[in-house]
């Protein structure tokens, strides 16, 4: 039976807030999608559709305009809102859903396709053991499973630490042999937490064999913005061990350039600048005089100006620097840093780095973590954050000021009294130049 595959990208999650469209965040000179996409065709997934938003179908489609898409009419319903919405244009096909946030190997596809055609299989979910505690839907076993292939009985989402009902954590990549027996049920199960899917399939795992896939290869789920620095990660490290500079692109005779290193068009490196592999240097972008560039991906247009440090960072595009340390930070694009500013990423203690995501306390468990900074963001100048602040899309930050705190979209903070202030910023942040 031929697969349709579900690429699921409506979501609009405030865990990853203050950055937005998880899908279209650039890695390299791609977005994530892109790179989802490749993965996809390689393990043999054919025939795609996306299931996007009204905030996103049209970018989507103009990125791919030869892929199908459906709109999610209901996005309060979450997951279960994108399969009632698509579920009933599938005819005949069996049915691969598959969440643009979950990034594994093109091999993982290939195997969910061969064992969804096994004789008497309902069902395939793919599931990574796990050895410390992950924040998502852990997969309840049946106890008369062989060792091989584990009958699903269901899923736990997101259970306290310590209260797994197993070590395998579920990955959206699933099969479905049976898309209208899940459409059936979805359109009755109802939750008061984001779960209605996984409620649904525990309900279908009851009379139906699903069973799950064991996959060993790497895996990163994109839930919260410091996951961008994880998949930064991952991608540079499957960077060739060698260099890649355009044509076009200036490198001064005493800059150092060492390890797997990209750099593409039009990029200038200034005199005594270091760019420490892996790293990749987008389009037209300018490393300044004295700067430093370690392990991190630096996309288009930006201007890394004299005496930056960026270490293990993502920047987006059109960023600019002077005399600026960003560690471990994830910067969206329009963003300019005033001289001296200073992301800090280490905590005194050395302990794992808090972050609060919809009024509670996440462990992000890195102890090493900067800033995360929003679109259309000015900073001042000798201005400092503590390590895991987020500030939001929209906002100016005063000069000569310590951001200890998590700062809200279209703010103006400043100073008054010795006391930082955080009121609404009724200045427009200047567009990207061109």
């Amino acid at each position: 039976m031929p697969v349709t595959t579900l690429l699921l990208l409506a979501g609009r999650s405030r865990r990853f807030w203050p950055l937005s469209e998880k899908p279209l965040w650039p890695f390299f000179s791609k977005t994530l999608l892109h790179n989802q996409m490749e993965r996809l065709k390689e393990g043999g997934m054919e025939k795609i559709i996306f299931v996007g938003g009204q905030h996103n179908i049209e970018m989507v489609h103009d990125m791919f305009p030869n892929v199908p898409s459906i709109e999610q009419e209901k996005l309060e319903l979450g997951m279960r809102g994108a399969l009632l919405s698509a579920l009933p244009e599938i005819k005949d096909d069996s049915v691969c859903i598959v969440s643009s946030n979950d990034v594994i190997e093109a091999s993982a596809y290939k195997a969910l396709l061969d064992t969804s055609k096994q004789e008497g299989i309902d069902g395939v979910i793919l599931a990574q053991k796990v050895k410390k505690y992950f924040p998502g839907g852990y997969l309840v076993t049946a106890p008369d499973s062989n060792d091989e292939l584990k009958r699903v009985a269901g899923i736990v989402e997101k259970p306290q630490e310590g209260s797994e009902p197993s070590d395998l954590v579920n990955i959206v990549a699933h099969v479905h042999n049976n898309p209208e027996k899940l459409l059936d049920i979805l359109e009755d199960v109802s939750s008061d937490r984001d779960d209605a899917y996984e409620v649904a399939l525990t309900k279908l795992c009851k009379d139906s064999n699903y069973v799950a896939l064991p996959y060993e290869g790497k895996w990163n789920a994109v839930k919260y913005p410091w996951h961008v620095l994880d998949i930064t990660e991952r991608f540079l490290s499957d960077l060739p061990d060698e260099q890649n500079i355009h044509k076009s692109a200036e490198v001064d005779n005493t800059a150092v350039v060492r390890g797997a290193v990209i750099i593409e068009e039009g990029v200038r490196v200034m005199p005594h600048a270091t760019i420490q592999g892996p790293c990749f240097i987008g389009k037209g972008t300018i490393i300044g005089n004295n700067c430093l560039i370690r392990d991190s991906i630096i996309g288009e247009n930006c201007v890394i100006g004299y005496g930056s440090e960026v270490a293990r960072c993502n920047l987006h595009s059109h960023v600019w620097t002077h005399s600026t340390y960003l560690g471990d930070s994830v910067i969206g694009k329009n963003v300019a840093f005033g001289a001296g500013s200073i992301a800090a990423n280490f905590r005194l203690d050395e302990g794992d780095i808090n972050s609060v995501i919809k009024g509670e306390k996440v462990d992000t468990q890195r102890n090493k973590l900067g800033v995360i900074v929003g679109d259309n963001v000015r900073i001042g100048v000798n201005t400092s954050f503590a390590p895991g602040t987020k500030i939001g899309s929209g906002t100016f930050v005063n000069s000569a000021i310590s951001v200890t705190k998590d700062v809200e979209n279209d703010k103006f903070v400043t100073m008054k009294d010795g006391e930082v202030e955080i009121k609404d910023n009724k200045t427009d942040v200047p567009s990207i130049r061109s």
